[in-house]
């Protein structure tokens, strides 16, 4: 094995989840297979048998692995009886569509985490992120506000970053990758601010979706997305 260069602390159960994740992915390791025990994978990816846990657990999690005392790890016989979340590049997605996208920042500050943020993203009220909000365009039209939450702790990357020349939404699924996530989709009636960034009336009924993902540091991002009406969610699977 050749030498590399050493590897954060903090990305070594998201390297290795997102390695045997690919594993049974491509079928390296196929349903049924039993996988190499906790201390075998400790030595290959050079972490503790702690770091190896954590990323197994949340893989049988996800529904990829089976995991029993004295039996081993498996690979799920059905992986398919759990969903997976894919967190989309809303560029991509408009681009794809045949339509020009664009975003536009309306505020960006260090600012203290209120209490209902810090409940879902389990970090102390008061805490210091960066908050963020945008409106994000399809052929000029806005049909997205996002109003999201930083921590740098998780994501010292983020320092420095220009939201205006790169969507945080495309930043982070390209550079923080996560390892688990929380996510809830509600109709709610618009606010005040949504309504003047959507372009639509107070009160029109509007999907909202909130998203919390996660890293071996805690939290990475906590975000609420209210989508323009008429806008339709496909799901991924």
């Amino acid at each position: 094995m050749t030498t590399k260069p050493a590897v954060p602390a903090f990305s070594k159960a998201q390297l290795i989840f997102n390695e045997v994740r690919r594993r049974i992915v491509e079928r390296e390791w196929r349903q049924g297979d039993r996988i190499p025990d906790e201390a075998a994978l400790a030595i290959e990816f050079g972490a503790a048998r702690a770091t190896v846990n954590k990323a197994l657990q949340l893989l049988a999690e996800e529904g990829l692995l089976d995991r029993k005392r004295r039996a081993g790890t498996h690979v799920t016989v059905n992986p398919s009886r759990k969903a997976t979340l894919t967190i989309p590049i809303w560029r991509e997605r408009i681009e794809e569509s045949g339509r020009s996208y664009s975003h536009r920042i309306v505020a960006q500050r260090l600012s203290p985490l209120p209490e209902a943020v810090a409940a879902r993203m389990k970090l102390p009220v008061g805490a210091l992120l960066i908050h963020l909000r945008a409106v994000h365009y399809s052929d000029d039209a806005p049909f997205q506000v996002e109003d999201r939450w930083i921590n740098p702790v998780a994501v010292p990357e983020v320092q420095g970053v220009d939201f205006r020349k790169i969507n945080a939404n495309e930043w982070l699924v390209r550079t923080a990758p996560y390892i688990h996530a929380d996510f809830d989709i509600t109709a709610e009636n618009a606010n005040a601010r949504d309504a003047r960034l959507l372009e639509t009336r107070r009160d029109q009924a509007l999907l909202v979706m909130q998203r919390t993902t996660w890293n071996d540091l805690g939290a990475i991002t906590s975000v609420r997305l209210a989508f323009h009406p008429g806008y339709v969610m496909i799901a991924e699977h």
